[in-house]
């Protein structure tokens, strides 16, 4: 069962009657680009199937009540809320999310007339998979829907515009220092592309990503190895970024040039050298990618997706025991390229194979986590699917 049918049946069973719309959203996985789209660079994310559902019903009454079932079967309940009293902080926890875009959403001038809201998704939580960011642009299309601001009608905000009101949501509200990457992407990726996005202009481009037709598969593996944004070094690695921009006297670290990467590192203090290598050749990495990519050359980028991980685990220091270990048991067992994906300190990695080798690499990977006595990882194939839209319940 989708999750739009589940949420619109829990929402039936929650509120008495049937909702008037139901939105979703995906999470995604970052093919490359990580920790490139704060400093104004490049990524290349594509979304996964597994995505999050809300059932809506616009109130008039300029209250928000929100609702979710947990993994246990339990309903969650926060509200109902004024959205007048909505403030950083309050309501807390996982309400965070969506009341943060409602808050956002007021800032920007949207105006709502108060909502209820029924929340189920599949995409996993706490695994660098944006489950996130895929509540909350699911929120933001539900709730401009009461607004009369739905992206199907005349008067609807553009997806860009959206982007950045759930990223301050995210942000500002529930206090994750994130970039753009992960609402973009969730907004706008469509069926079997990646997406080029170029955070400074704002410029996308759907470049096509079919595995399948290249003899190829991408492998998702969710260590199960928790992260959280906001507690990790996330944003610590993001003001060392801004000071590195100081430093060098650059709007973002964008704006250094592979040719000129040795003359910046040497106008660097030593513990900011490292930082300031991984975004310039992460971002060499994806224009690499990308042109493969449009040649339909998808082999040839296993060996960007590798470096891409040696850097962020070395230059960046965002990886994880867990992620190492999944990269190396995938790269020793067949493994066209693998890496980790997302912001990092857990989560999870993804691998480029052979459809032929995925019996072996993921026995390598089990066998690898059992013997250094971690909870085994969640393992599937993904392909690239559409971003976040309405959706229609069928019966």
């Amino acid at each position: 069962m989708s999750a739009a049918t589940r949420a619109a049946d829990a929402f039936v069973a929650e509120y008495g009657h049937t909702p008037d719309s139901i939105w979703s959203a995906p999470g995604r996985v970052n093919l490359i680009g990580d920790h490139t789209d704060y400093n104004d660079g490049y990524v290349l994310p594509f979304a996964l199937p597994q995505r999050t559902a809300v059932a809506v019903s616009p109130r008039g009454d300029g209250q928000l009540s929100m609702a979710t079932v947990g993994s246990d079967g339990g309903v969650q309940r926060s509200g109902p809320v004024a959205l007048a009293d909505l403030t950083p902080g309050s309501p807390d926890g996982w309400a965070a999310y969506p009341a943060g875009v409602a808050w956002a959403l007021n800032g920007a001038g949207i105006r709502l007339p108060g909502a209820d809201l029924m929340i189920m998704g599949d995409v996993p939580t706490g695994a660098g998979l944006s489950s996130s960011a895929a509540l909350e642009c699911a929120v933001g299309l539900a709730l401009l829907d009461t607004a009369g601001r739905s992206p199907d009608g005349a008067d609807a905000p553009s997806m860009s515009e959206l982007a950045r009101w759930t990223q301050r949501a995210e942000n500002e509200f529930a206090g994750a220092p994130t970039g753009l990457l992960d609402q973009t992407a969730s907004l706008t990726c469509t069926q079997a592309h990646a997406l080029f996005f170029d955070v400074r202009s704002g410029k996308t481009e759907q470049v096509p990503f079919n595995a399948s037709a290249a003899g190829l598969e991408v492998l998702v593996i969710d260590t199960r190895s928790q992260h959280s944004h906001s507690e990790s070094g996330y944003g610590e690695r993001r003001r060392a970024c801004a000071r590195a921009t100081e430093l060098l006297g650059v709007e973002a670290l964008r704006d250094i040039a592979g040719t000129d990467l040795d003359s910046a590192l040497r106008r660097l203090p030593g513990e900011l050298q490292p930082l300031v290598r991984h975004v310039v050749t992460e971002n060499d990495r994806v224009l690499a990618t990308v042109d493969k990519l449009r040649s339909n050359e998808l082999t040839a980028i296993g060996a960007m997706l590798t470096a891409s991980h040696i850097s962020l685990r070395d230059d960046y220091r965002v990886s994880s025991p867990e992620l190492d270990l999944t990269v190396d048991a995938a790269l020793e067992s067949g493994a066209v390229g693998a890496r980790m994906t997302g912001g990092g300190f857990g989560g999870s990695a993804i691998a480029l194979i052979h459809p032929e080798h995925r019996d072996d690499i993921e026995r390598t990977i089990l066998e690898a986590f059992r013997n250094h006595e971690l909870p085994a990882p969640r393992l599937f194939t993904t392909t690239p699917a559409s971003g976040a839209g309405r959706d229609q319940v069928r019966r």
